[in-house]
């Protein structure tokens, strides 16, 4: 009976020191071991981002637009008057001096009718010759005289109406320039309607390109503007002619107007044009333009602050070929995510991994 009374004992003993003792170890060991993988995780966790540190820079602002290339003068050559064309003096493409005759409409009948009032002229001034004779020894009267000059007068008028009428027959190139492709051949009907060909001037070239209103204060008539062809790297240099007084309502934007040499023929009307017009050097916040994400209410970007992501929206400025100017939204020294920004999130955890310039 002792026996058994002292296995008892014993075995509650055992069982007293299993819930005390060895529980309590394991509850220490459990939560050593949850701390330690949770804070491995953590860090696990942390996305590696590259950075860019937010900093001052000496900028020579420009303003970047798109601009064509046109004509300096350009017109569609038509008769003024209606008839069969004789002649057409024009290759297509090729360069033409101003004056020079490009067609010619039959004008028979007008130099039939000027020779006749030509040969009536001329005995009308006859006729006038000896009626002065005769008035001058009164032996007409005045009255007849002035009926023999008025006719004289009259035929003169005549003359030059029908002179303006054959000059109509004739279309002269207005300017110098290349002439287009033609429309119309030697024997067809001639209208004003009907278009022969078109006169182009290059040598100068005009240049038409637009800017934000808020920078129409920098673009002024006679500044030097540059701009290449697209593809090429090569810098031209255009003057400023002319800036339209208005703005563009539903862009606001400012159209402006610049003229450049084209001895060479390089540029052709139509042509786009990458162009930059020089402004004020100032010192600004340059950021990468991939790390600005636009979005509904303008653009935004991400700072990597106490190992987190944090979001900040942002206004900006002009912009060059990789930059954009930052004008709020970015403090010197911040610390911007170049990188991942397709999968990154509001406050997730992130480390950097690498420092760009």
């Amino acid at each position: 009976m002792r026996a058994i009374l002292a296995v008892i004992i014993i075995i509650v003993v055992l069982v007293v020191g299993k819930i005390f003792f060895f529980t309590g170890e394991e509850q220490i060991a459990d939560k050593k071991g949850a701390a330690g993988p949770a804070m491995v995780n953590e860090k696990a966790k942390a996305m590696p981002v590259d950075i860019y540190l937010a900093k001052l820079e000496s900028v020579s602002n420009e303003i970047f637009a798109s601009g064509t290339m046109v004509a300096n003068e350009e017109v569609e050559l038509k008769s003024e008057t209606s008839g069969r064309l004789t002649r057409l003096d024009i290759s297509e493409g090729a360069l033409i001096t101003k004056g020079q005759l490009i067609a010619k409409i039959n004008d028979a009948d007008i130099q039939a009718k000027l020779k006749k009032v030509r040969y009536e002229r001329e005995l009308a001034t006859q006729i006038l010759a000896r009626q002065k004779s005769l008035l001058n020894i009164n032996a007409i009267s005045k009255e007849e005289y002035d009926i023999v000059v008025n006719k004289v007068n009259t035929l003169s008028a005549d003359k030059e109406a029908l002179q303006v009428a054959l000059a109509q027959t004739e279309v002269r190139a207005p300017f110098s320039g290349r002439i287009g492709l033609k429309y119309i051949s030697v024997g067809a009907y001639l209208t004003p309607t009907i278009t022969i060909a078109t006169l182009v001037q290059t040598n100068p070239i005009k240049m038409d390109f637009s800017i934000p209103e808020k920078y129409s204060s920098h673009i002024t008539k006679g500044k030097t503007v540059q701009f290449s062809q697209d593809g090429s790297n090569t810098k031209y240099s255009a003057t400023i002619l002319a800036i339209d007084p208005k703005i563009d309502e539903s862009l606001r934007t400012l159209k402006v107007r610049s003229t450049a040499p084209n001895k060479e023929g390089k540029f052709m009307p139509g042509m786009f044009v990458k162009v930059s017009a020089p402004l004020e050097k100032t010192e600004s916040i340059m950021v990468p333009s991939q790390i600005l994400i636009p979005f509904v209410g303008g653009k935004k970007l991400y700072v990597l602050k106490n190992g987190m992501a944090e979001e900040r929206s942002v206004t900006t400025g002009l912009r060059t070929e990789d930059m954009v100017e930052v004008i709020e939204g970015v403090s010197v020294g911040d610390s911007l995510v170049a990188s991942g920004l397709m999968s990154l999130k509001k406050g997730q955890a992130l480390r950097a991994s690498k420092v760009l310039n």
